[in-house]
């Protein structure tokens, strides 16, 4: 098996029910930016955290893949077929909880932070950010094409990333830079 298959020169890609569209279409832009997004994570990773941040990661890197795979579903039945790309409710409450966990381990917020601090922390901002794009992604797809799940989701995400930098930051003793 090759890794090209040609099919995607003319500039159109398939969705998982094998609908053929776009490469700029709002659906392809939107799982394209949630892979960004996994990648930025992967570069955090690299950028060297402790095992507790690696497991969240690797969960969320996980959830990622099923939100990709969401969006990538126009008729939404995905998650029917494919247990891994269900993203439930359990899902968007282990981010709630990790953003609780983490936020209690850092000094209280009191001015805008810029981003930046160790490479780690860095990557947690640049993830943020571009977690922040797709959500926008997203809610432009519109209501009817979202599920609710994958917006709440993302939301929740874009949090405990800004968190997660903080928690880089504080554990190795760099300090945030106020705004």
């Amino acid at each position: 098996m090759t890794l090209y298959t040609k099919t995607g020169d003319g500039g159109e890609t398939a969705l998982f029910d094998g609908t053929r569209v776009s490469k700029s279409e709002g659906r392809v832009a939107a799982y394209g930016d949630v892979d960004e997004l996994n990648a930025t994570l992967g570069l955090a990773l690299a950028a060297g955290v402790d095992d507790d941040l690696s497991t969240v990661l690797g969960h969320i890197q996980r959830d990622l893949f099923a939100l990709g795979a969401r969006l990538a579903d126009p008729r939404d039945r995905i998650a029917e077929r494919v247990e891994k790309a269900d993203l439930v409710e359990s899902s968007v409450r282990r981010l709630e909880d990790a953003i609780d966990r983490y936020d209690a381990d850092v000094p209280p917020l009191r001015r805008f932070l810029l981003p930046g601090g160790s490479q780690a922390a860095s990557a947690f901002h640049l993830a943020r950010a571009v977690c922040r794009r797709a959500e926008r992604s997203i809610v432009a797809l519109g209501a009817q094409r979202t599920p609710p799940e994958v917006l709440r989701y993302i939301n929740r995400l874009s949090d405990l990333l800004f968190v997660l930098a903080r928690v880089a930051n504080h554990r190795g003793q760099v300090a945030e830079r106020e705004w």
